[in-house]
């Protein structure tokens, strides 16, 4: 299964027009852990406050799987 990874607050959102294939959801939501993972090593010292902020794991179709907050996943 395709599954793609945006990024989102209240005010932005960064879509993932690439997604990966997984073959279930809960490889999809590791694949999310490791992503939010090397956010903050890249990006870590940039953005001091990631509240606000959440990884959302969609199928192509749009549907939500799954969300995963970034501010309490990185503290």
């Amino acid at each position: 299964m395709r599954c793609y990874f945006h990024l989102v607050n209240s005010h932005e959102e960064l879509i993932d027009d690439e997604g990966i294939e997984v073959s279930d959801l809960e490889s999809a939501k590791a694949q999310a852990v490791l992503a939010v993972s090397e956010l903050r090593q890249e990006y870590g010292d940039v953005i001091e406050d990631w509240s606000g902020w959440h990884l959302h794991i969609v199928c192509p179709e749009g549907t939500l799987l799954h969300s995963l907050s970034l501010s309490t996943t990185l503290h």
